[in-house]
């Protein structure tokens, strides 16, 4: 009899993406650990790709889906939706944005895509900034503006798309610059940029870059960018896809690092509020949100069941605190695996925030990126009972680290513990 893995092959594509020599089918999850089909138990440090955010199997989240399975499973946005409406006040209000409107979807490249149709059309222009090594989804608009070229199979788009400086701090031009210098840098080549074009609808950016390896700017980058960008009446949009909802601990949302000039235009979220189930979503003022001119639905976005779930999620989150378990935990976190990358010339930066770390591995006494590491790392980290990501713009030679927020001190030194085994044999 075939197996799984055979059977994949025949019928899916061979661009969709599987960890490890021997793939592993997981079957079953409770809170941070997990199982696949041959019984063996990991601790889960990757959640699913930054998505079980507070833990697998949440009582109270599994109960509000059952329960409101057990009503009505879908209806379509033609008709009035109570979770929905409850889940977008909520939202709205955490959002920080004024007079806030809030439009679901089902991921957060269909999120993405939203807040790019909306600037185009608010903006009556096609031009978008991105951010070099930036990553914001699958979909023909979003691979459009994909900065990470190992995510972008086409360079064809209905956007034109210009790269800015500065999601990278220690890679790149300025990388040996001051903060302050770096900031000044980056806006100076912003300013530039601007001056060779016009019209830009605009710019896009993570906090904290997700695939790109966990790579952010120095705080205040983006509020120096919103100075230029109101100037010309170019629309910030921040993808908070992965950084949201208390991940990085200091705050709730990614944008907050950079609030001097007040939150964003455009926000766009998803992953990690559902837990597991498919949400994502775009809030924006009113001005903006309302500015489409044509009729539109969403068949699955703020399925009653998802935001039942969302609902539960969201309400565990705030009620126990786990973005401070983020920050707390975290740190720690953070703050062992520099320790270990301290003993080890493989590793190059240890870097991030909250539950958001990234390990970048290089070709020892170079600067030069070893994907092959990563690569050996991670199977090493499974064979040891850690489940891990990768990613990075430079051939996906950084290892991310990425628990749910209800990650305990003791869970944190196992898994740090696992993980320094695996760099070491490698």
């Amino acid at each position: 009899m075939s197996s799984l893995f055979d059977r994949h092959r025949a019928v899916l594509p061979e661009w969709l993406a599987l960890y490890y020599r021997h793939p592993i089918e997981l079957t079953h999850g409770e809170g941070r650990y997990v199982w696949d089909s041959e019984g063996n138990r990991y601790l889960d440090f990757f959640g699913g790709i930054l998505t079980t955010m507070t833990a697998h199997a949440l009582p109270e989240v599994t109960k509000a889906v059952s329960e409101q399975a057990g009503r009505i499973i879908h209806s379509s946005t033609l008709y009035l939706n109570r979770p929905m409406v409850e889940l977008a006040e909520r939202i709205a209000q955490l959002s920080g944005i004024p007079d806030a409107r809030v439009f679901f979807t089902t991921s957060g490249t269909e999120a993405n895509d939203t807040a790019l149709l909306l600037a185009t059309a608010h903006r009556g222009s096609n031009q978008i900034l991105a951010m070099r090594n930036s990553y914001h989804g699958r979909s023909f608009s979003a691979v459009g503006i994909t900065g990470n070229h190992s995510w972008s199979p086409t360079s064809l788009s209905p956007l034109q798309t210009l790269y800015v400086h500065g999601g990278v701090r220690t890679r790149g031009p300025y990388a040996e610059l001051s903060d302050r210098q770096f900031i000044n840098a980056c806006v100076a080549d912003l300013e530039d940029l601007l001056g060779h074009t016009r019209d830009v609808a605009a710019l896009i950016a993570e906090p904290i870059q997700g695939v790109g390896g966990f790579t952010s700017p120095p705080d205040g980058l983006y509020a120096a960018f919103r100075q230029v960008l109101d100037r010309h009446g170019i629309l910030w949009i921040s993808d908070e896809v992965q950084t949201g909802w208390g991940r990085t601990g200091e705050h709730f949302w990614g944008w907050q690092a950079h609030a001097e000039n007040g939150p964003p235009d455009i926000l766009t979220f998803a992953k990690g509020i559902g837990n597991g189930m498919s949400i994502g979503g775009v809030v924006a003022s009113a001005r903006i949100m309302n500015c489409l001119d044509a009729n539109s639905i969403s068949t699955f976005g703020g399925s009653p069941v998802t935001m039942a779930a969302g609902l539960a999620n969201l309400s565990y989150l705030l009620e126990h605190d786990l973005q401070g378990n983020a920050r707390r935990v975290g740190g720690l976190l953070i703050e062992r695996l520099r320790a270990v990358a301290a003993q080890l010339p493989l590793v190059r930066e240890v870097r991030g925030r909250g539950l958001m770390a990234g390990i970048e591995l290089v070709k020892p006494g170079t600067d030069e990126a070893h994907p092959q590491a990563a690569a050996a790392v991670l199977e090493a980290a499974r064979e040891g009972g850690l489940l891990i990501g990768k990613g990075g713009g430079h051939n996906t030679s950084v290892l991310r680290v990425a628990p749910p927020l209800s990650l305990t001190v003791a869970e944190a030194e196992e898994g740090a513990a696992i993980l320094e085994r695996a760099l070491r044999s490698v």
